[in-house]
């Protein structure tokens, strides 16, 4: 099946979308993406939502506009790449996650899959996440799944990092058994660090903690936390890393720091998988980042970036959304007890069709 997901970014900055080929297994085939980056006032009006309560009605506007936001980057991926996007039969929706509370069971994304169907008058899949924890689960990482399929003929055991403002890892086993989880911040907190402090939008190059120094004793500190500790699977609280403070260092050495919280709580979490491999791939928006790959490279003899393979870090998230959307047409597992914590494997989601209505089948 041709499939699209959309995307609206961890970190608040925009709306993606892509779309491959895939029976929903292993066969991923990537064919093109897109961003589409949010006016300014739009990205304040989501971080205020994200960090603040607001009013319902104020919460259901944004809904709105970011959903216009969602319809309008299909349809850039559609006249960019017109080829590629004919025939595509289902999308799949994941919109910009307000608030996400495992140990409660909360998750609220805004996206309204209704206004969305009708816009791009296609079939959505959506709302992953609270099917997920319905169930037991925590709600994340999706993507691991995904990652899964991407990893089959890897030699194992197998390991993937996704940097995105969360940092998650996939493993697989000798016997392909899986075993999936949050492991701490990506560059979520980095980039919101040299936003506040240096006013720029992130450091996904690097340009600010590759002059900085690690203060290594505040990162013993910010990894004394409970989250740290647990066993994968687990998912992180949206105040989860709230407690990482770096407020009393220069504006580089809170970056190099940040930078160094991220390397080595992934560092901790995979000390507890059964077997580590000497490769680890890497993919997200900070896999790029030439500190916290430098800082990698000190745990794994060899780090590469998925686009080794002819992947794509920047869009491999949508695409799991859109690989995400066909295992639910085809009533496959999106998420396991080994990935989320969930009861039993299951095909998460809600479908959303677009309005059809003929006249001539009324009579």
């Amino acid at each position: 099946m041709r499939s699209a997901g959309l995307l609206a970014s961890s970190s608040g900055d925009g709306v993606e979308a892509a779309v491959i080929d895939t029976d929903g297994r292993d066969e991923i085939v990537p064919l093109a993406g897109v961003s589409l980056p949010y006016d300014k006032r739009l990205r304040w009006r989501i971080l205020e939502a994200t960090q603040n309560d607001l009013p319902t009605t104020e919460i259901l506007r944004l809904e709105k506009q970011l959903t216009v936001q969602l319809a309008q980057v299909f349809e850039k991926l559609c006249t960019e790449f017109p080829e590629q996007t004919k025939g595509i039969e289902v999308v799949g929706l994941h919109g910009h996650t307000l608030r996400h509370i495992p140990s409660e069971g909360l998750t609220y994304q805004l996206g309204n899959p209704w206004q969305l169907a009708e816009a791009i008058k296609l079939p959505i899949v959506s709302d992953f996440r609270r099917h997920d924890m319905a169930t037991g689960g925590q709600g994340n990482p999706l993507v691991a799944m995904f990652h899964w399929a991407h990893m089959a003929y890897e030699p194992r055991p197998s390991l993937m990092l996704h940097l995105g403002s969360v940092a998650s890892v996939t493993w697989l086993s000798e016997e392909n058994e899986i075993i999936a989880g949050d492991t701490g911040p990506g560059v979520g907190l980095l980039n919101e660090w040299v936003q506040e402090m240096a006013e720029i939008p992130h450091d996904l190059d690097g340009s600010v903690s590759r002059d900085g120094r690690v203060d290594e004793e505040l990162v013993r500190t910010a990894l004394d936390s409970p989250f740290f500790a647990r066993s994968l699977p687990k998912a992180a609280d949206r105040y989860e890393f709230d407690h990482v403070d770096v407020a009393g260092l220069s504006v580089e050495d809170g970056a190099a720091t940040l930078c160094a919280i991220t390397v080595e709580a992934f560092a901790r979490a995979v000390k507890q998988l059964p077997a580590l491999p000497d490769l680890l791939w890497i993919t997200g928006p900070g896999s790029e980042h030439p500190v916290i790959c430098h800082m990698l490279r000190q745990h794994f003899a060899t780090v590469r970036n998925v686009s080794e393979r002819g992947l794509n870090p920047h869009t491999m998230s949508a695409e799991s959304i859109a690989w995400l959307a066909v295992r639910h047409l085809k009533r496959l597992p999106i998420t396991t007890p080994e990935t989320t914590g969930c009861r039993s494997a299951d095909s998460a989601g809600v479908l959303t069709q677009a309005h059809t209505f003929n006249p001539a089948e009324e009579q």
